[in-house]
C-alpha cells in the first residue's frame, strides 16, 4: 500500500507539473500569435515576437509548435484570433490591480475577471483609470562581465531611455536594467552585440505609488492575484501593494 501511495503522489505531482507547463505554453502561444499578427512573422524585425519565442524556448516548446503558431497568426494557416485586453480596478484596502489578458472570447474573460474582483471584495474600474499609478518599462537581466563599468554601459544606452538606477545580484552575478519599452529591440541588440549573456527580458509595469495595506488585506490580495493568474486568458497581473517588510 505504501508503494501504491507513493506512486499516487508521484502521479499527482507530475499531473500538477504538466498542468503548470500547459498553462505556460497556452500563454506563450497567445503572446506569439498576437506579436506576429501585429508586428509580422520575422523575429529579427519584431522584438516582441523575438521575446515571445525566447520565452517559448525557455518553456521547452518544440520549434515546429512555435513556427505553426507564427504561421497561424500571419495568415499562412487557419487558427484562432486573440486580442489583448486590459482590466483595471482596486483590491481590498485600495491597492490598484491591473490585469493583462489575451482572449478569443471577450465576454468569457471579463466575466471570469469580474467574478474574482467580486469574490475578494474588489471593484473593477474603466481601462486607463489606474495607468498613472504605474510606469511602463522594459527590463533586461544579464550576466556581469569581468571589468564591467556600469556607468559606461548606462551612458551607452541612455539614448534608449535606460535609467541610471539598476539592480545588482551578487549571488547570481547578474545586473537588471530598466528602459523605454519602445526601445526594447535596440537595447536587446546592443547588449547582444557587446557579448552580454541576457538571462531575462520582458515588458512590465512598475508601481510609482506604493499602497500600504494591513497583513489581512495583503493575504486577501495575494489570494486574489493567485486566482486571477490561474485563468488561461490572464497573461500578467500587476499591483501597487507595498512589498512586505523584510526583517
Amino acid at each position: 500500500m505504501a508503494g501504491h501511495s507513493k506512486w499516487a503522489n508521484i502521479q499527482h505531482r507530475k499531473g500538477r507539473q504538466d498542468e503548470k507547463r500547459q498553462r505556460v505554453w497556452t500563454r506563450v502561444v497567445r503572446e506569439i500569435m498576437v506579436a506576429a499578427r501585429t508586428g509580422g512573422g520575422d523575429p529579427n524585425a519584431n522584438p516582441r515576437l523575438r521575446l515571445a519565442i525566447d520565452k517559448a524556448k525557455a518553456a521547452n516548446m518544440p520549434a515546429d509548435t512555435i513556427k505553426r503558431n507564427i504561421d497561424k497568426a500571419t495568415g499562412n494557416l487557419e487558427g484562432v484570433s486573440y486580442e489583448e485586453i486590459r482590466y483595471e480596478g482596486y483590491g481590498i484596502g485600495g491597492a490598484a490591480i491591473i490585469v493583462d489578458a489575451m482572449t478569443d472570447n471577450r465576454v468569457r474573460t471579463v466575466a471570469d475577471v469580474r467574478s474574482i474582483f467580486n469574490k475578494f471584495n474588489g471593484n473593477m474600474g474603466t481601462t486607463g483609470s489606474l495607468s498613472f499609478l504605474f510606469d511602463h518599462k522594459c527590463v533586461f537581466t544579464f550576466k556581469k562581465k569581468d571589468g564591467l563599468d556600469m556607468d559606461e554601459l548606462v551612458l551607452d544606452l541612455i539614448d534608449y531611455g535606460v535609467e541610471d538606477e539598476y539592480d545588482e545580484d551578487d549571488e547570481t552575478n547578474e545586473v537588471t536594467i530598466y528602459g523605454d519599452p519602445k526601445e526594447f529591440g535596440n537595447i536587446q541588440k546592443h547588449l547582444e552585440s557587446e557579448g552580454f549573456e541576457v538571462t531575462g527580458a520582458e515588458f512590465t509595469y512598475i508601481p510609482n505609488d506604493l499602497k500600504d495595506v494591513t497583513p489581512e488585506e495583503r493575504e486577501t490580495i495575494d489570494k486574489m492575484v493567485e486566482r486571477l493568474e490561474e485563468f488561461d486568458d490572464v497573461q500578467t497581473v500587476y499591483t501597487n501593494m507595498k512589498p512586505e517588510a523584510v526583517e
